[in-house]
């Protein structure tokens, strides 16, 4: 039997905006289940930024339960939350957040610091994740001193050193030419092949094509809620190359 990871329940956020009440989410009920490979889109003004601050235990929402492998976390205090985010969500975003002083292996060290992980088990874990995602020639290079695609599999590897149960992934490939996004498109089929479940929130079709799952938002409600029959793979355009070469 399939174990749910994710099951939120008529989740509803509200932001105040001057004397004005905006209905951000409006009863999103949803489930996620271990190992699978969701998109989340939506226009712009959609919700699904909100969602995702709300999935990734960034925001928690006005009413509605959040249920993260069983633990109801829609309540919880800022202190709770950020310990559950350490341990149970691995975050890569469209800007990075690399801290630009550290080395690439300190970055990836971080999440393991808060966890209270020796520093002998943290160099050899962070090590492995750079290996991982083909970064064990950068490991002492700077932010700086890398490429954007190689800041972003930096990014990758710290959302992957703490195991955690899920990979949310804004707009992972927004800042990056077509070659490296396709480079991190492939990473992220990796990290789910090896049975981490993947969240993607994306406002381009092309990127939602390689999730098993794509759900749409519209007006702060869930609009549809499909199965990709179509999934797009890397090989895809390895074949695409070939074809034109």
């Amino acid at each position: 039997m399939e174990k749910e990871v994710i099951n939120i329940v008529e989740i509803v956020k509200n932001f105040k905006v001057g004397s004005v009440i905006v209905e951000a989410l409006r009863s999103v009920s949803l489930v996620i289940q271990k190992n699978e490979f969701v998109a989340i889109m939506g226009p712009s003004g959609s919700g699904k930024s909100t969602l995702m601050n709300i999935l990734g235990c960034l925001d928690s929402p006005t009413s509605g339960q959040y249920f993260l492998n069983g633990q109801d976390v829609s309540k919880l205090d800022d202190n709770n939350l950020a310990e559950i985010r350490n341990k149970e969500i691995g975050f890569v975003f469209q800007t990075f957040n690399l801290l630009p002083r550290s080395t690439a292996l300190e970055n990836v060290m971080l999440p393991l610091i808060y966890s209270g992980v020796t520093k002998v088990k943290r160099v050899e874990r962070a090590m492995q994740v750079l290996e991982e995602v083909k970064l064990s020639d950068r490991v002492a290079h700077r932010p700086n001193e890398l490429s954007g695609g190689q800041r972003q599999r930096v990014s990758m590897a710290r959302a992957m050193v703490n195991n955690p149960s899920i990979i949310l992934a804004d707009e992972p490939t927004g800042n990056l030419d077509s070659k490296t996004s396709i480079e991190i498109l492939g990473l992220l089929e990796e990290i789910h092949r090896v049975g981490n479940t993947v969240i993607v929130v994306t406002h381009e079709e092309d990127i939602a094509l390689h999730a098993h799952r794509i759900i749409r938002l519209m007006d702060g409600k869930i609009s549809s809620d499909d199965v990709n029959h179509n999934i797009k793979t890397i090989a895809d355009y390895h074949l695409y190359d070939q074809q034109q070469n």
